[in-house]
Protein backbone atom coordinates (compact mmCIF):
# COMPACT_ATOMS: atom_id res chain seq x y z
CA UNK A 1 0.00 0.00 0.00
CA UNK A 2 1.23 3.49 -0.78
CA UNK A 3 1.37 6.12 1.89
CA UNK A 4 -0.83 9.19 1.91
CA UNK A 5 1.05 12.46 1.45
CA UNK A 6 -0.90 15.35 2.97
CA UNK A 7 -1.20 18.60 1.09
CA UNK A 8 1.91 20.64 2.06
CA UNK A 9 -0.18 23.81 2.46
CA UNK A 10 -1.86 22.28 5.54
CA UNK A 11 1.43 22.15 7.45
CA UNK A 12 2.55 25.52 6.10
CA UNK A 13 -0.70 27.19 7.13
CA UNK A 14 -0.57 25.49 10.54
CA UNK A 15 2.85 27.03 11.16
CA UNK A 16 2.22 30.51 9.79
CA UNK A 17 -1.48 31.11 10.42
CA UNK A 18 -3.30 34.02 8.83
CA UNK A 19 -1.31 37.10 7.86
CA UNK A 20 -2.63 39.98 9.93
CA UNK A 21 -2.00 43.71 9.83
CA UNK A 22 -0.20 43.54 13.18
CA UNK A 23 2.45 41.32 11.56
CA UNK A 24 3.51 44.06 9.17
CA UNK A 25 6.88 45.70 9.83
CA UNK A 26 6.10 49.40 9.56
CA UNK A 27 9.03 51.07 11.32
CA UNK A 28 8.96 54.31 13.31
CA UNK A 29 7.16 56.40 10.67
CA UNK A 30 4.52 53.75 10.20
CA UNK A 31 3.94 53.44 13.96
CA UNK A 32 3.70 57.24 14.30
CA UNK A 33 1.25 57.46 11.40
CA UNK A 34 -0.75 54.58 12.89
CA UNK A 35 -0.88 56.33 16.29
CA UNK A 36 -1.99 59.64 14.78
CA UNK A 37 -4.56 57.91 12.57
CA UNK A 38 -6.01 56.09 15.59
CA UNK A 39 -6.25 59.37 17.51
CA UNK A 40 -7.87 61.32 14.65
CA UNK A 41 -10.25 58.54 13.66
CA UNK A 42 -12.48 58.80 16.73
CA UNK A 43 -15.82 60.49 17.20
CA UNK A 44 -14.33 62.40 20.14
CA UNK A 45 -11.83 63.94 17.75
CA UNK A 46 -14.70 64.80 15.37
CA UNK A 47 -16.49 66.53 18.26
CA UNK A 48 -13.31 68.42 19.15
CA UNK A 49 -12.83 69.49 15.51
CA UNK A 50 -16.47 70.63 15.39
CA UNK A 51 -15.92 72.71 18.52
CA UNK A 52 -12.75 74.26 17.04
CA UNK A 53 -14.63 75.03 13.80
CA UNK A 54 -17.52 76.61 15.71
CA UNK A 55 -15.10 79.02 17.40
CA UNK A 56 -14.54 80.70 14.03
CA UNK A 57 -18.26 80.70 13.10
CA UNK A 58 -19.04 84.18 14.49
CA UNK A 59 -16.33 85.74 12.31
CA UNK A 60 -17.66 83.84 9.29
CA UNK A 61 -21.21 85.10 9.95
CA UNK A 62 -20.00 88.69 9.96
CA UNK A 63 -18.25 88.24 6.61
CA UNK A 64 -21.38 87.51 4.58
CA UNK A 65 -22.59 84.64 2.41
CA UNK A 66 -19.26 83.96 0.68
CA UNK A 67 -17.46 83.75 4.00
CA UNK A 68 -20.12 81.44 5.47
CA UNK A 69 -19.91 79.10 2.44
CA UNK A 70 -16.13 79.16 2.70
CA UNK A 71 -16.30 78.44 6.45
CA UNK A 72 -18.67 75.49 5.89
CA UNK A 73 -16.58 73.99 3.07
CA UNK A 74 -13.06 74.72 4.28
CA UNK A 75 -13.37 74.68 8.02
CA UNK A 76 -16.33 72.71 9.26
CA UNK A 77 -16.66 70.00 6.63
CA UNK A 78 -12.93 69.37 6.25
CA UNK A 79 -12.24 69.24 9.98
CA UNK A 80 -15.28 67.28 11.09
CA UNK A 81 -15.83 65.00 8.12
CA UNK A 82 -12.17 63.98 8.15
CA UNK A 83 -12.61 62.26 11.51
CA UNK A 84 -16.10 60.92 10.77
CA UNK A 85 -14.96 59.33 7.51
CA UNK A 86 -11.94 57.83 9.25
CA UNK A 87 -14.19 56.35 11.96
CA UNK A 88 -16.34 54.81 9.23
CA UNK A 89 -13.25 53.40 7.53
CA UNK A 90 -12.06 51.87 10.82
CA UNK A 91 -15.44 50.19 11.32
CA UNK A 92 -15.42 48.90 7.73
CA UNK A 93 -11.81 47.70 8.11
CA UNK A 94 -12.67 45.76 11.29
CA UNK A 95 -15.57 44.10 9.51
CA UNK A 96 -13.32 43.32 6.54
CA UNK A 97 -10.66 41.84 8.84
CA UNK A 98 -13.27 39.61 10.50
CA UNK A 99 -14.52 38.50 7.11
CA UNK A 100 -10.97 37.80 5.89
CA UNK A 101 -10.21 35.77 9.02
CA UNK A 102 -13.43 33.79 8.59
CA UNK A 103 -12.54 33.14 4.95
CA UNK A 104 -9.10 31.97 6.08
CA UNK A 105 -10.66 29.57 8.60
CA UNK A 106 -13.15 28.29 6.00
CA UNK A 107 -10.36 27.73 3.50
CA UNK A 108 -8.33 25.94 6.15
CA UNK A 109 -11.26 23.61 6.85
CA UNK A 110 -11.84 22.95 3.16
CA UNK A 111 -8.17 22.19 2.64
CA UNK A 112 -8.26 19.64 5.47
CA UNK A 113 -11.49 18.10 4.13
CA UNK A 114 -10.00 17.88 0.65
CA UNK A 115 -6.89 16.21 2.06
CA UNK A 116 -9.03 13.71 3.97
CA UNK A 117 -11.09 12.93 0.83
CA UNK A 118 -7.89 12.31 -1.12
CA UNK A 119 -6.66 10.02 1.65
CA UNK A 120 -9.94 8.08 1.65
CA UNK A 121 -9.95 7.79 -2.14
CA UNK A 122 -6.43 6.39 -2.00
CA UNK A 123 -7.52 3.83 0.64
CA UNK A 124 -10.58 2.96 -1.47
CA UNK A 125 -8.43 2.39 -4.57
CA UNK A 126 -6.00 0.24 -2.57
CA UNK A 127 -8.82 -1.84 -1.07
CA UNK A 128 -10.44 -2.27 -4.48
CA UNK A 129 -7.14 -3.42 -5.93
CA UNK A 130 -6.72 -5.85 -3.02
CA UNK A 131 -10.26 -7.22 -3.54
CA UNK A 132 -9.57 -7.71 -7.25
CA UNK A 133 -6.30 -9.43 -6.42
CA UNK A 134 -8.04 -11.78 -3.94
CA UNK A 135 -10.80 -12.57 -6.45
CA UNK A 136 -8.21 -13.34 -9.11
CA UNK A 137 -6.32 -15.48 -6.62
CA UNK A 138 -9.53 -17.41 -5.79
CA UNK A 139 -10.21 -17.96 -9.49
CA UNK A 140 -6.70 -19.22 -10.01
CA UNK A 141 -7.03 -21.60 -7.00
CA UNK A 142 -10.41 -22.84 -8.25
CA UNK A 143 -8.97 -23.67 -11.67
CA UNK A 144 -6.22 -25.85 -10.14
Amino acid sequence: MSTHIPNPRIEERAQTGPHLTKHEHIGFNGRLAFLITNMVSTMWCAYLFALIALISLPAALQGGAATIVSWIAQTFLQLVLLSVIMVGQKVAARASDKQALQTYKDTESLLKIQDEVHRLIKINVELTEEIHRLIQEQKNNAQK
